[in-house]
């Protein structure tokens, strides 16, 4: 729940620490939507793809975008790998009693 209250910016700006020049700041950047929604196309349709790999694919396709910023977005959309179930290690193995060697090698 958010309250608001009614107050001037003259007077908020008294009360936080720092300049008041910054509660009149926009971002110039462009909107993230359409890589957004592409990401997550690709990551529906490649499962096994993490933010690397789907990197790589968008720079392919010709998106000017880091590594970085996929990665936010990636983590944003709520994605993440499949991991795979631990495998067992060979010692766990239940083994057969060893048979009486029978001749050298």
């Amino acid at each position: 729940m958010r309250i608001c209250y009614q107050v001037s910016v003259r007077r908020a700006s008294q009360t936080l620490p720092g300049p008041r020049s910054t509660l009149y700041y926009r971002s110039r950047k462009a909107e993230q939507a359409p890589l957004r929604k592409r990401i997550k196309e690709v990551a529906a349709i490649r499962v096994r793809y993490g933010y690397r790999r789907i990197h790589t694919l968008l720079q392919r396709e010709g998106w000017a975008v880091n590594h970085k910023r996929v990665y936010r977005l990636y983590c944003l959309e709520g994605l993440q790998m499949r991991h795979k179930p631990p495998r067992r290690r060979v010692s766990a193995k239940l083994r057969e009693y060893r048979t009486d060697a029978v001749r050298p090698n």
